[in-house]
C-alpha cells in the first residue's frame, strides 16, 4: 500500500506518514487523524518506504481535492519559506491556502452574495431619491453592473443598502460567478497620458523583459507616476493573455487602485483583503487560479494567489512595513514576491518614493535593475521642505504662531491642510496636578493615552481600557490633566482656531468600520474637508490634489529611538508626507515643527532629499555592520517571569557559541520591556554571510526546541526582524 508523506499544521518542521489506497499527487489537501484530532493536510511525496514502522502507520481518513490545490512552483515557494523562516512546513502551506480550504472546505466555487437593481429598479431616476445622495450613488451604480455584497460594503454604509432594498429598488441574490478566460475579447485600453522621457524609458525597459525574470526598483519621487509606469508595462502582459499581480500595502489603498485599473484596461480585476468574507477570498484564489481574472489586486497575504498564466508581480510602496508580518509565519511578502518571480520566469517590479535600503542596495548593485523618475508627472511642482524651530516660541494646540498664520494663508486661497501627529487619542497621558502620579497599564507599564471622544482610557500597546478616573488614585485629588497632544485634541483646537472651515481626522480610531475610511477620502477630493488631521495612514500614497500645505509635528522622539532603523523610517515618513502636497496644479509646502533644526538626518532630508539620506545612510550601516550589509535573526521570548525567558535565550545562546559564523548579542530587553503582564527579552544574531547563519540556524533549531525551557517560555524566531518593539 502506498504511504503518503503529508505536511500537517502543526508545530513541528516535520511531515508525517500516512498510509492510502493509492498513489496521491503533491498538492492534494487531505483530512489525516492527528492524535485525538482531524487535521487538514497536504500531501508531498508518495512513496513505498516509510521512516517509521509501516504497519503502524494510520490511513488517510479522506482525499479533499480531486486536482492538486499547489503549483510545483507554489510546493516549492513553501519549502524555501520554510526553510529560510525555520518554520514548519505544515503551517506555511496552511498561511498559504483560503481560510475556507484550511477548514476542509471544497475547493469547487461556493455562491457569494451580490446586489442588482430590481426591476423597478431598472426604471427608477435616481433624483426621485430627494436628498439622499449615498442612495442615490448606489442606485446610478447598480444600474450600470452588478456588485458584490462586500465590494458595495466597502464604499457604503449598510443602512443606505438596506433602505434600497426596503424600497424594492435593489435587490440581493446568491449566485456563483460567472466569469471566462476569454477577457482578452473585452480588453479595451482606455486613453492614456504620453509618458515624459523618464517614464518612458523605464516602461522599454521592463516590457523588454516581459517573459523572462528581471527585478526591477523604481525610485520615483512622489507625484512621479510610478503607477502609470505599472499601467503601461501591463498593458503589454495582457495582450499576451498573461496576469499580473499586484501589491499594495494598505486596505484602504485597493478602491482606488481597483477603480483606476479598471478603468484603463475594461477587464475583471480581483481583490484580495481582510474585509471580505471567506467565500470571496476563495472566490477570487480559484478565478485566478483558473486564469479568468487578469488583474489581481490585493494586501501581504495575496502573494499567495495562484496564477494560471503569470506574467507580472508589482509591489507598490515597496518600503511600507505592513509587507512584513508580524505573528505566526514571520515572512516578508517583497522578498518572496522576488523568489516567485525568479520561480515563475516574470519580471518583478518594486516602486516607492522612498524604498527600503535593502532594495536599494540590491539596486546599487547590480541585483535590481535600477529606474529613477525626478520629475513630477504633469506641471506638479515638487513641494518646497522647511524646518521651523519651535524652541522658546509659545505653541497654542501644539502650533507655533508662524505655522497657524501658514495655515490660515493656504485655506483662505480655498486650498486643503494637512497636519500630521503620530499620536491618536487626545492627548498621551493623565497627569494628576497635585502628585505628579501617571495613569499606567498595569500589564505593560506604560501610560494609559486619554480617549475623550470615548470617555475612556486606552493603552495602545495591549488594548486594555478602563473608563477615565474622576480622582488620583494615588492621593485622590480631582486636578487631573492632560499632557501632551494627539489627533482629538490638535482636531479640536483647530476647530477653534478656524471655525469657518471644516476639519476631518483620520486615524484608527476615526476610520474604524469597513466604509468609513474610503468615505472620508471621497469627501477630502470633494473638497467636503479643509482641513487635514491625522496619522500614518495619511502618508499612505492617497491622492489630493487639493492639498498646498503639509505641517508635521511632534517627530523629535524618533530621532532619538534605540532602533537603528528608526531614521530610515522618519525619513521615508517625511518624504511621503511632503509628497502629499502640491500634487497638481497648485505649488506645495512642508513645514515640520522640532525643537532640534540642526539635527543631521533633517538637515540632510530637506537640505539633499530622500536618495541622498538613504545612499549616505547606507554607508553607516555598512560601518556599523548592520544589514543590509549583514544579515539577522531574531529570538524573542517572554514569560510573567523575566528570569525564565531570561535563561531560555541563554540556553539558546550556547547553540551557537561554536560558530565562527555567527555572533551573538543578548539576552538584552526588548524595546518594550513588558506588554501584557509579560516581560519579554530578545537574542540577536548577526552573520556577514546569509548562507552560514541560515545553515548555522537549521542546525541549531531541533536541539534548541528540545530545551527543558522551551515549553515553559513562548518564544519564537524571527528570521530578518524589521523592529526590535
Amino acid at each position: 500500500m502506498p504511504i503518503i508523506r503529508v505536511a500537517v499544521p502543526v508545530p513541528k518542521r516535520q511531515f508525517f506518514e500516512y498510509q492510502h489506497t493509492s498513489a496521491l499527487e503533491p498538492g492534494i489537501r487531505v483530512r489525516v487523524p492527528f492524535g485525538p484530532r482531524k487535521l487538514v493536510g497536504v500531501a508531498l511525496e508518495t512513496t513505498d518506504e516509510s521512516q517509521w514502522q509501516s504497519d503502524k502507520l494510520k490511513a488517510i481518513l479522506e482525499v479533499l481535492d480531486d486536482a492538486p490545490i499547489f503549483s510545483p512552483i507554489q510546493l516549492k515557494l513553501c519549502q524555501w519559506l520554510s526553510q529560510y523562516y525555520q518554520h514548519p512546513i505544515g503551517d506555511v502551506l496552511h498561511s498559504a491556502m483560503p481560510v475556507s480550504l484550511r477548514k476542509g472546505g471544497s475547493s469547487e466555487p461556493k455562491p457569494v452574495s451580490f446586489l442588482q437593481v430590481s426591476k423597478q429598479g431598472q426604471q427608477a431616476d435616481s433624483a426621485s431619491l430627494g436628498k439622499a445622495r449615498k442612495q442615490q450613488q448606489l442606485l446610478a451604480q447598480l444600474q450600470q453592473d452588478e456588485a458584490s455584497y462586500s465590494s458595495i460594503l466597502a464604499q457604503y454604509a449598510s443602512t443606505t443598502v438596506k433602505a434600497l432594498i426596503e424600497k424594492e429598488l435593489i435587490e440581493q441574490v446568491e449566485r456563483i460567478p460567472s466569469l471566462d478566460t476569454n477577457w482578452l475579447n473585452d480588453l479595451n485600453i482606455g486613453e492614456k497620458p504620453l509618458p515624459n522621457v523618464e517614464q518612458a524609458i523605464a516602461i522599454s525597459q521592463i516590457t523588454a523583459k516581459i517573459g523572462e525574470y528581471a527585478s526591477f526598483l523604481i525610485e520615483g519621487v512622489t507625484g512621479s507616476g510610478k503607477t502609470e509606469v505599472y499601467l503601461q508595462a501591463i498593458e503589454s502582459v495582457l495582450t499576451q493573455s498573461k496576469q499580473v499581480l499586484i501589491l499594495v500595502p494598505e486596505i484602504g489603498l485597493t478602491p482606488q487602485t481597483v477603480e483606476r485599473f479598471a478603468k484603463r484596461f475594461n477587464v475583471p480585476v480581483g481583490i484580495l483583503h481582510s474585509n471580505l468574507t471567506d467565500n470571496e477570498r476563495l472566490l477570487v484564489w480559484q478565478q485566478s487560479h483558473a486564469g479568468q481574472l487578469p488583474i489581481i489586486i490585493g494586501t501581504r497575504s495575496a502573494i499567495f494567489t495562484p496564477m494560471k498564466s503569470p506574467g507580472m508581480l508589482i509591489v507598490d510602496e515597496e518600503h511600507d512595513s505592513s509587507y512584513k508580518q508580524q505573528d505566526g509565519l514571520r515572512y516578508h511578502a517583497r522578498d518572496l514576491a522576488v523568489m516567485r518571480a525568479a520561480q515563475e520566469k516574470i519580471p518583478l517590479i518594486l516602486g516607492s518614493a522612498t524604498p527600503a535600503l535593502e532594495s536599494l542596495n540590491n539596486a546599487l548593485n547590480g541585483k535590481y535593475q535600477h529606474l529613477i523618475l525626478n520629475e513630477r508627472a504633469g506641471n506638479a511642482s515638487h513641494p518646497k521642505q522647511q524646518v521651523l524651530d519651535i524652541r522658546n516660541q509659545p505653541l497654542e494646540f501644539g502650533l507655533a504662531k508662524g505655522i497657524i498664520e501658514r495655515i490660515g494663508q493656504h485655506l483662505a486661497q480655498e486650498s486643503q491642510v494637512m497636519l500630521f501627529i503620530n499620536r491618536r487619542g487626545y492627548a498621551p497621558a493623565l497627569v494628576c496636578h497635585t502628585c505628579g502620579h501617571v495613569e499606567e497599564c498595569p500589564g505593560c507599564n506604560k501610560p494609559y493615552t486619554l480617549h475623550k471622544q470615548l470617555y475612556k482610557l486606552q493603552c495602545h500597546h495591549c488594548g486594555s481600557a478602563k473608563a477615565i478616573p474622576k480622582r488620583c488614585q494615588s492621593c485622590n485629588s480631582t486636578e487631573l490633566s492632560a499632557m501632551g497632544l494627539g489627533t482629538e485634541q490638535l482636531e479640536q483646537g483647530l476647530q477653534t482656531l478656524f471655525p469657518q472651515y471644516t476639519s476631518v481626522r483620520i486615524d484608527s480610531d476615526s476610520a474604524r468600520g469597513k466604509n468609513r475610511l474610503n468615505d472620508m477620502l471621497d469627501k477630502i477630493n470633494r473638497n467636503e474637508y479643509q482641513i487635514l488631521i491625522g496619522t500614518q495612514i495619511l502618508s499612505k500614497g492617497h491622492h489630493f490634489p487639493n492639498v498646498t500645505l503639509v505641517v508635521i509635528l511632534e517627530v523629535d522622539g524618533a530621532l532619538f529611538s534605540a532602533d537603528y532603523r528608526a531614521a530610515e523610517h522618519l525619513a521615508q515618513l517625511v518624504t511621503q508626507l511632503a509628497g502629499r502636497a502640491g500634487r497638481a496644479e497648485k505649488p506645495g509646502e512642508m513645514w515640520l515643527q522640532t525643537h532640534d533644526p540642526s539635527h543631521p538626518l533633517l538637515q540632510d532630508l530637506l537640505n539633499n532629499g530622500y536618495s541622498h539620506f538613504a545612499r549616505y545612510a547606507l554607508l553607516e550601516r555598512e560601518q556599523a555592520m548592520l544589514p543590509p550589509h549583514t544579515y539577522q535573526a531574531l529570538f524573542r521570548a517572554q514569560s510573567s517571569d523575566p528570569r525564565l525567558a531570561n535563561q531560555l535565550l541563554m540556553d539558546i545562546s550556547q547553540q551557537f557559541s561554536y560558530s565562527k559564523h555567527v555572533q551573538c548579542i543578548g539576552p538584552l530587553p526588548a524595546l518594550m520591556e513588558k506588554r501584557q503582564g509579560k516581560f519579554r527579552m530578545q537574542l540577536v544574531l548577526i552573520s556577514s554571510n546569509r548562507a552560514a547563519l541560515q545553515h548555522t540556524l537549521s542546525q541549531a533549531m531541533p536541539n534548541i526546541e528540545q530545551l527543558p525551557l522551551a515549553t515553559k517560555v513562548r518564544w519564537a524566531l524571527d528570521v530578518d526582524p524589521q523592529d526590535f518593539m
